[in-house]
């Protein structure tokens, strides 16, 4: 952890930026008075939603001949011409 007061921080801020962000240091704490005040950390990238292949695997199953059930399907969407 490393600790710089205010005035250094304003006038190096880009390099503690880059130090956090490559990993040199992974918090400063930014001091004012000589008491800390606020802490400068690396954001990490947000993890997106986890796209595992095979999740449902055994829950559903397929028709062989997807085409056959159209007309059923369009008739369930759509409703009942009759």
């Amino acid at each position: 952890m490393t600790t710089v007061n205010m005035h250094d921080a304003k006038s190096r801020l880009s390099k503690l930026v880059d130090a956090v962000e490559k990993g040199e240091v992974d918090e400063i704490i930014i001091a004012r008075n000589g008491r800390p005040a606020a802490r400068l950390v690396a954001l990490r990238p947000s993890r997106g939603i986890e796209r595992r292949i095979g999740i449902a695997a055994g829950m559903f199953t397929a028709p062989q001949n997807p085409e056959a059930e159209d007309e059923e399907a369009a008739r369930l969407f759509l409703g009942s011409s009759e």
